[in-house]
């Protein structure tokens, strides 16, 4: 008999995963539970903000560039953006100055 197992890297922490619910999430638990717990000022953002911002990461729509960079996906899948914490190259980030894309970099590095 063949065993092959499934794996995959976490996108927080580069981590091996091999949970299916892991891979499926992106995130091993241990990540998973930080992003969640991770404790960001949203004061600024509307809470449609918060949820697309939150469902960004839960998508794995946000890559790891650089330590403090990502590359993150539209809402609709057709474009990708370089986001940092205070900076995104999406229309509402360079119109507005912040956007969703920016509140899940640093919910990620919060965690």
């Amino acid at each position: 008999m063949n065993h092959t197992q499934q794996t995959g890297t976490c996108l927080r922490c580069h981590r091996p995963l091999t949970s299916p619910r892991s891979i499926a999430n992106g995130y091993g638990p241990t990540c998973a539970r930080r992003i969640r717990a991770a404790a960001v000022d949203t004061t600024d953002y509307k809470p449609h903000q918060i949820a697309s911002a939150h469902e960004l990461i839960a998508d794995g729509a946000i890559i790891p560039l650089r330590s403090v960079a990502f590359i993150t996906v539209s809402t609709d899948g057709t474009e990708t953006y370089r986001t940092a914490p205070t900076a995104c190259t999406c229309p509402a980030g360079l119109k507005a100055g912040r956007c969703y894309h920016q509140l899940a970099a640093r919910m990620l590095l919060a965690a």
